[in-house]
């Protein structure tokens, strides 16, 4: 061996403690890089646990809206499938419903036929109020006249006749003349005869009047049944809305937009009230319920924000409030 050789050899053992301190420092600096690390994990973990409330015991929920029959019958219609999307107001099932919509179309016939009648009533009505219009009055008003007339002739047949009294006084004295004795008693006559013929128009205008009362009355006995129609009509229509309560309950139709999450009767079968036919959920209107702890719900208040992750969507984040 030289020189040479002896002083490489030498150079190259004092560098090896060298390498073994450096690999060591830097194994120290990773230790307590991971540490550290772990340390500032371990504080955020506790941070947000002090600042957060966490649960792991949730569920996501929904309002199930359960559609029943209202009323009982064969399903004449019903295809609605499980996971089927459906809108509100679209047919989910259709009981028969022929028997209660012959009942309904013969309400409406009966209301049809009491409503001519009634139209036909008003038209009487009318025609008699024309027919009669102001004759009671105008009888009333001649009836009126006629009693004044006789009474006028009355008063005139007791002058006349105290004037021929006194002609037959004068006549037996001789003061008057034979003549105007004769013109006295032919006045009381005349006079006579004018309360005759005035008592006459009495007697035929209260006839007249009487007839004309008659006629207002028919006029009533009209009108009492035009208003007895109309309660019959009430009635009926009232008979109508419920048969129509009952044609419509025989419709079932979805209350809301929805999913179909399950069925539970087939086309063809016979239903009765409240028996269940599907069960719709809207999966628009979702929630989570979750169990906290009982130490940890003074933490929450009505809007306070919220994170949800679910198994099903690993590595999404879902946001929500509390409501």
């Amino acid at each position: 061996m030289t020189a040479s050789d002896s002083v490489k050899t030498a150079d190259q053992e004092a560098t090896y403690p060298e390498d073994g301190r450096g690999k060591r420092r830097i194994q120290g600096v990773a230790l307590v890089f991971a540490v550290a690390v772990m340390l500032a994990l371990a504080g955020y973990w506790i941070q947000q646990r002090a600042t957060h409330v966490y649960s792991d015991d949730a569920r996501i929920a929904s309002r199930m809206i359960e559609v029943s029959a209202e009323a009982a019958g064969q399903l004449v219609a019903f295809s609605i499938e499980q996971g089927q999307a459906i809108a509100s107001g679209d047919l989910i099932a259709q009981i028969d419903d022929s028997e209660a919509r012959f009942l309904l179309a013969e309400l409406q016939s009966e209301l049809d036929a009491s409503l001519t009648s009634s139209h036909k009533l008003q038209a009487q009505i009318e025609q008699v109020t024309q027919s009669t219009g102001g004759s009671l009055q105008a009888a009333e008003s001649k009836l009126q006249a006629a009693l004044a007339s006789q009474e006028a002739a009355r008063f005139d047949l007791e002058l006349k006749r105290s004037e021929w009294e006194r002609a037959n006084t004068l006549l037996e004295r001789k003061i008057i003349s034979a003549q105007s004795w004769e013109n006295a008693r032919n006045a009381e006559h005349q006079a006579a005869q004018a309360l005759q013929r005035a008592t006459a128009d009495v007697a035929n205008a209260r006839a007249v009047v009487l007839e004309a009362q008659a006629a207002q009355s028919g006029l009533k006995v009209l009108a009492q049944e035009r208003v007895a129609l109309e309660h019959e009509q009430s009635r009926i229509r009232a008979r109508i809305s419920r048969q129509q309560v009952v044609v419509d309950k025989l419709r079932i139709t979805a209350p809301e937009s929805g999913i179909v999450d399950k069925s539970f009767v087939d086309q063809g079968e016979y239903v009765v009230p409240g028996q269940r036919l599907v069960l719709i959920h809207n999966p628009e209107r979702l929630w989570v319920a979750a169990n906290i702890k009982e130490t940890e719900i003074r933490h929450l208040k009505l809007g306070t924000k919220a994170t949800l992750e679910l198994d099903s969507y690993p590595g999404q984040a879902f946001s929500g409030e509390v409501f």
